[in-house]
């Protein structure tokens, strides 16, 4: 099949174009032309580019078509953000695609309820990411029910692998918490550390693309989580990080408002984000209809990560046993 991959050199699309290769797919790549894929196979040499700049394209209201011109029966867009993106992306492969493959995010759930989450949960979402995500996912999962449009909703945890800094055990993105930990230094965590955070593996995810594709059937017209088999809480995830340099955490806990004023506003932003979200998700629906088995689960999928961060010396630390 010829697929278009939308933002193919990203975290997911470093991991999912290789897949399509091997698979037999005939892959073309979109992007801005600015960047690089996170990990270079010598299969990218088999793809081709082509460089489109979607804000410029879809402002002249040319984008849909640009992607419809290169004639493809798959398109898996892994960078849209806005509806009216979603909306004319639609109208433009409207009868001209096989399969168009969307990427979300849990985030679309809002704070947790009932754990762990399932897609047939109640949408709640907050935040301008999460609530436009979820107006999207309503719109296409509308579109395949009542028009017959073939599309497919992923929605990927927290993503984590070589090449990027994970979200850490504080609930934000700073390395210094992961030198901490491996140093035996003390470590605040909001509240009693129990909020939960959910992890995947951008390998993960890729997979899951493929499975997506491989299953039409069951795939069109659905919503499915892709995370890793289960969500960590700040404390335990802590405790697993120094583990993983012979110490054990020394931690403290502190109420929210006093732990805030502890980190830049950046840090405390994202914090909040994340735990008043506590995601915790199910995969069973993706494991029954897909065949979804992640290989990772959160913390070897962040360890991983983090071993390419003390490698590049973005982690200050001894290599991880």
């Amino acid at each position: 099949m010829r697929t278009v991959v939308i933002g193919a050199t990203g975290h997911i699309g470093s991991y999912l174009v290789p897949r399509l290769l091997a698979a037999g797919h005939d892959v073309v790549s979109v992007t801005r032309g600015e960047s690089e894929p996170y990990r270079s196979p010598g299969s990218w040499s088999q793809v081709e580019h082509v460089s489109i700049d979607r804000e410029a394209a879809e402002a002249e209201g040319t984008f849909g078509e640009r992607i419809r011109e290169l004639r493809p029966d798959v398109v898996i867009d892994l960078i849209c953000f806005e509806l009216d993106s979603a909306e004319r992306l639609v109208r433009a492969l409207d009868g001209a695609v096989q399969h168009l493959l969307h990427c979300g995010t849990i985030w679309v759930h809002g704070p947790s309820a009932v754990v762990p989450t399932t897609e047939d949960q109640a949408r709640e979402p907050f935040g301008e990411y999460g609530r436009k995500k979820a107006e999207i996912e309503a719109y296409l999962l509308d579109v395949a029910r009542r028009d017959g449009f073939p599309v497919t909703v992923l929605h990927p945890g927290h993503i984590v692998g070589p090449g990027w800094e994970p979200l850490n055990p504080a609930g934000h993105f700073s390395p210094e918490v992961f030198e901490r930990l491996a140093n035996g230094d003390d470590l605040a965590l909001p509240n009693l550390g129990l909020e939960t955070v959910h992890h995947v593996h951008a390998d993960d995810v890729a997979q899951a693309f493929e499975a997506a594709l491989n299953n039409w059937n069951r795939a069109v017209g659905e919503s499915f989580h892709v995370v890793s088999p289960s969500a960590v809480t700040l404390r335990g995830y802590a405790e697993a990080v120094a583990g993983w340099f012979g110490q054990s955490a020394s931690l403290s806990y502190l109420p929210w408002e006093e732990w805030r004023e502890q980190v830049s506003d950046e840090e405390a932003e994202a914090t909040w984000d994340h735990i008043a979200h506590s995601p915790n998700c199910s995969i069973e629906k993706a494991r029954h209809a897909l065949g979804y088995q992640p290989r990772y689960t959160s913390l070897q999928a962040v360890r991983e990560s983090v071993a390419r961060l003390i490698e590049d010396g973005t982690v200050e630390a001894d290599t991880i046993a």
